[in-house]
């Protein structure tokens, strides 16, 4: 399987930067995840699970499992947040999506926070 992405809707940004631990901050032991329904996906040791929001690749963490729920799943981090992105638009979607662009066309994004 290759890395995951999903999206944050843009008036949950602000939440969602509340929540776990973001790009430049050490792990603090705890893991966070993000929940979804449908098929949950297959994950191995070093995928990778991108956000986006408000159409912007706003960065990464790895993805350390898969915590099946009763109504869906979970895909769960800890730390290690990297802020990229890349020189093109991503539309909002529902569920996960496998990364179809090539690491090599991302770039730092030191403006990642901002909606």
């Amino acid at each position: 399987m290759s890395d995951l992405l999903v999206t944050i809707p843009r008036d949950q940004w602000f939440n969602w930067l509340a929540y776990g631990d973001l790009v430049g901050q050490p792990w603090t032991g705890c893991e966070w995840g993000y929940y979804l329904s449908g098929r949950a996906p297959i994950i191995r040791p070093g995928v990778c699970g991108y956000i986006v929001c408000n159409g912007r690749l706003r960065g990464y963490a790895p993805l350390v499992r898969i915590a099946r729920r009763a109504y869906g799943f979970e895909l769960v981090r800890q730390g290690g947040a990297v802020a990229v992105t890349v020189d093109f638009n991503i539309p909002g979607f529902r569920g996960w999506r496998a990364r179809w662009w090539k690491r090599r066309e991302e770039r730092p994004f030191p403006n990642w926070k901002d909606a």
